[in-house]
Order: structure tokens, then sequence, then C-alpha cells
């Protein structure tokens, strides 16, 4: 049994990491999160803890890109997703807690594996791909705060500037994430530990606002997918045991 105290400083660590990737990258801090918060809280708070951090993070990252988010686009992508987002809900209520462990491993897989589908980002254009994307996006992020894959797949069939793609999809992650805790609810998780993990998060933003500059991409995004597949991964095994003990 880890101490409450070892639980939150690692949690802290881990928003703070995915923090900066995301910074750095415009992707990615869901993804680096997840696995850890939700070994650490379990399949319900955690991601409760994830979607609110991912508030965080985004509302941080947007004055910083402010100028360079286009409004219509990401509209295309917002109002479908949330129209889905009640039924992301729903089904984290009706499903047991290795359901849900084997749902956010899924998510975690098909978000690292999204990228390599060229049949996905060609099918995703038009109107009716961002419809598909958000709504999708929507369903995602409210289940698992995974929904980066079908928005980035939508930038690349659509070929979206990926400067003004990064900025959109950061007011498009924060309204995601409003509704995702207006559905969830707050974690229950003592206040003070929240705060904490909010400071963490906004920490790690700043900093990786000051590191764009030393550190290429590229590094920061073979550090997101190696936390990412390993974190996926344990959340797998741990809901395959969960199903048997």
């Amino acid at each position: 049994m880890i101490a409450p105290e070892t639980v939150v400083a690692l949690a802290c660590v881990t928003a703070f990491v995915a923090a900066g990737i995301q910074r750095i990258t415009g992707l990615g801090f869901v993804l680096v999160l997840i696995g850890p918060i939700v070994l650490l809280y379990g399949p319900v708070e955690g991601v409760t803890i994830g979607v609110l951090l991912a508030l965080v993070a985004s509302l941080t990252a947007v004055p910083l890109v402010w100028r360079r988010v286009q409004w219509r686009r990401a509209w295309w992508l917002i109002w479908p997703g949330l129209l889905a987002a009640p039924f992301g809900a729903l089904l984290v209520r009706v499903l047991p807690e290795p359901a849900l462990l084997l749902l956010i491993a899924a998510m975690a897989y098909f978000a690292l594996i999204a990228g390599w589908i060229p049949a996905l980002s060609a099918a995703l254009t038009g109107r009716s791909g961002a419809i598909v994307a958000g709504a999708s996006a929507g369903f995602m992020h409210v289940a698992s705060g995974l929904s980066g894959p079908p928005l980035a797949a939508y930038a690349v069939g659509s070929k979206w500037d990926q400067t003004r793609f990064a900025a959109s999809v950061q007011v498009i992650f924060a309204t995601f994430s409003v509704m995702s805790v207006a559905l969830r609810g707050l974690p229950v998780s003592p206040a003070s530990d929240i705060w904490l993990l909010i400071a963490a998060t906004a920490g790690g933003i700043i900093v990786g606002t000051l590191l764009t500059r030393f550190v290429p991409p590229r590094v920061a995004r073979l550090a997101m997918l190696a936390i990412a597949w390993a974190g996926a991964t344990v959340v797998l095994i741990r809901g395959v045991l969960a199903l048997f003990f």
C-alpha cells in the first residue's frame, strides 16, 4: 500500500512532466498522465482528476496561443463533441472497474496507434469528418480524457496547419474538459492534494514554455510515447488481473 503522501508526490511529478510535454509538442498531456494517474487513484477518480488537470493545462496554454486559434474550425469540432459527451459519462457509470480499466487501456492504445492509420485521416475530411471527429473526441474525453486521436486525424486529413491546429486544439480541450467536469463532478480526493496537482500542472506549462527554445519537439515526443506506452500497458495488465482476482 502506497502512502498518501507518496501518491500525491508521484501524481504531481507526472502532471508536471505531462504539462511540460504538452507545451512543447502541443499534444499529449492526458496521454502521458492517464496511465500513472489511473494506477494511483483508480479508473473513476483517476480520470476525473485527469480531466480537471487537462482543463487547467488548456486554460494555462490558451493565452499563450490565442492569436493563432482558428475559431470557426474549432467550433465545428466542439459542438458535436458536446452532444456526444453525455454518452461517455453514461458508459462510465454503468461499467464495473475492470471494464473501465480495459476501456481506458484500449483508448490509450488507440491514441498511440491512430497516427499510423492513414485510412482514418483520409476518412475525416470536410464538415462530415469534423462532426465525426468532434463527436468521437467529446465521447472519449469524458470517458477517459483521451480526445486527441480523432482531432489529430482530422487535422492531418484536412491538412490543417500544425501551428494553428495546436493552438486551436487547446480551446477544444478546454471546452471538452469543462463539459467532462460538469458531467463527472469534481474529484473526491482531499482539496489540498488537488490544489497541489493543479499547481504542478500550471508549473509544467510554464517550464515547458521556457524549454521550447532548448528541447526539440522530437525529443519531447519520444518521451511522451515512452511514458504513454508504459502507462497503457500497466493499466491493461491491471484490468486483466482485476477480471480474475
